[in-house]
């Protein structure tokens, strides 16, 4: 054998061998714990979703899926997290709404939201409740709104902190209603719904799952849902844009998400898996309780979902001059 032949042979067995553990990798995928980063504390209402997600796709995957919460910096830390990992399909991100608003928000993000992730499956989408206390006089969007012109610093709706989408789906009201609402920040659902029950404040943009059963105990009183169209879960609640806000629309959303270079083949197969959760009893109670409408598909369509939720939200935030620094 001669030396050229000897060195060809020698670089073919070389690149073979490279070759070799991706697609094994790929193909006795997965092998071992799978991690889903949430970004928020445990016990909300992202986390209870992507533990169901997870319950579900251990079935599916026949591994572990398991949940760790990395909360902080308005998602950042755990985002972060994720977008440093190994792109081997084991750690995962639930992005969220804030994955959509952060670009706008922070300056200088210590990722890109496009170059660092890899979209896996938009797993649901869900909506706002616009509630009052029952005891208020406003019974509808019309009344809010009327209210809001006659004395343009009455009304104050609560937030869960800057940049969360009950404070943008208010500032989205506001600018499309051409009306003011203060809003005031809070910690967390719990404390804002205290405080609106209390008459502090005198509504919300808040979630499903906050206020369902305060609005089934007679204590709150809502007036529309923030979604396109009428939710099958509250089909005798109007939207606010059949209210009185032509167009409005406002949603939180719920995306599965891996590192970036993370193999096809892994990312095909987490994305099928999630689409046999999303069909499951167990998350269609839970799409009820949240309010949530499933909506897996391939890979792309989240991609092109996160990219229009940046650029609508992105004109509310600079409009209202809101910044996280």
């Amino acid at each position: 054998m001669s030396l050229r032949s000897g060195l060809k042979a020698v670089l073919f067995a070389l690149a073979a061998l490279t070759l070799v553990p991706v697609n094994d990798a790929c193909a006795i995928y997965p092998e071992k714990i799978i991690r889903i980063i949430v970004p928020f504390a445990a016990g909300g209402g992202t986390d209870v979703i992507a533990r169901t997600l997870a319950q579900e796709m251990t079935k599916d995957l026949g591994t572990p899926l398991i949940i760790e919460n990395r909360p902080g910096a308005g998602t950042i830390i755990g985002t972060q997290a994720v977008a440093a990992s190994d792109p081997d399909g084991y750690t995962l991100l639930m992005g969220t709404f804030a994955n959509a608003v952060n670009p706008s928000l922070n300056a200088k993000l210590p990722y890109d939201p496009h170059k660092d992730f890899a979209a896996v499956a938009l797993i649901a989408r869900s909506f706002n409740i616009v509630v009052v206390n029952s005891a208020s006089p406003i019974k509808s969007v019309a009344d809010l709104i009327a209210v809001a012109k006659v004395d343009s610093n009455k009304l104050s709706y609560g937030t869960y902190g800057t940049g969360t989408s009950a404070h943008l789906a208010g500032e989205l009201f506001k600018s499309m209603a051409k009306v003011n609402l203060t809003a005031v920040p809070y910690k967390g659902a719990a404390p804002a719904i205290t405080d609106l029950l209390g008459g502090q404040i005198q509504v919300m943009f808040t979630t499903v799952a906050s206020a369902a059963s305060l609005i089934a105990g007679g204590q709150l009183r809502a007036l529309a849902v923030t979604s396109e169209r009428r939710s099958p879960a509250f089909p005798e609640l109007p939207t606010v844009s059949e209210s009185g806000v032509p167009g409005y629309s406002a949603e939180s959303w719920y995306g599965l998400y891996a590192p970036a270079k993370t193999p096809a083949e892994i990312i095909g197969r987490l994305n099928e898996s999630a689409a046999v959760a999303v069909q499951s009893e167990a998350f269609k109670r839970l799409g009820v309780n949240e309010g949530l409408v499933t909506a897996v598909g391939p890979p792309a369509e989240l991609d092109r979902y996160l990219r229009g939720e940046e650029e609508r939200w992105r004109n509310v935030i600079n409009d209202a001059r809101i910044r996280i620094e």
